[in-house]
């Protein structure tokens, strides 16, 4: 039990370090949520989980088998990619905003999650580097574990997402542009710590 809970409670914190970041997928949510509808960001990131579900199988029915060879390396890329992507987070902390995007579009919120996920470069180079690194650790625990790190990193999205659409569509401001500074520094923070100690356990040996 106590690994569920802490594959679970790591899904969140890396989930929360890859939502808060500025990117098309929160663009989206934000446009979504100008008509007023606050529950844009939970369709939103329906969208965004359905293309990270069929990653996720992936995962689980091929990948898992073809990369056994090489957790290793695989171990030393992911390590790496967090200390890289915590380095990026926390420098683009200092000049991250929740300004609202350009217009809303004219797909659905769901379809606006799934495109703008599936487009944005970011989301593809993070998971085959970090969030296939980290899956596949959790999976070696089981399948239990796999899926544990997978619900908290949905649910980490979910509410990330409804919390920025329940903000724009109620026309005020929930998260100050200080304290959103501070988060993503300590996410950045958190990314680079828990990188080299992913890393140094690559490398050390055991």
């Amino acid at each position: 039990m106590y690994e569920i809970i802490a594959t679970l409670a790591l899904g969140v914190i890396i989930g929360f370090t890859g939502a808060l970041a500025p990117g098309p997928t929160l663009v989206a949510t934000i446009n979504a949520s100008l008509a007023g509808n606050w529950t844009a960001g939970l369709k939103v990131s329906l969208g965004h989980i359905l293309i990270e579900t069929a990653i996720f199988f992936l995962v689980i029915l091929g990948l898992a088998s073809i990369a056994s060879p090489y957790t290793s390396v695989i171990a030393v890329v992911g390590g790496t990619a967090l200390i890289i992507f915590g380095a990026m987070t926390l420098v683009g902390s200092r000049n991250a905003t929740l300004s609202r995007g350009m217009g809303s579009g004219g797909s659905g919120p769901y379809m606006a999650g799934l495109v703008t996920s599936a487009a944005n470069p970011y989301f593809w180079i993070w998971w085959l580097s970090v969030g296939s690194a980290l899956l596949l650790q959790s999976l070696a625990g089981g399948l239990v574990l796999a899926v544990a790190f997978m619900i908290g990193h949905w649910g980490a999205d979910t509410a990330w997402y409804t919390f920025v659409s329940t903000s724009v569509a109620k026309g005020r401001t929930l998260l100050s542009g200080r304290t959103y500074h501070v988060i993503m520094a300590a996410c950045g923070v958190f990314l680079i710590l828990f990188g080299l100690y992913y890393l140094s356990g690559a490398i050390l040996p055991h």
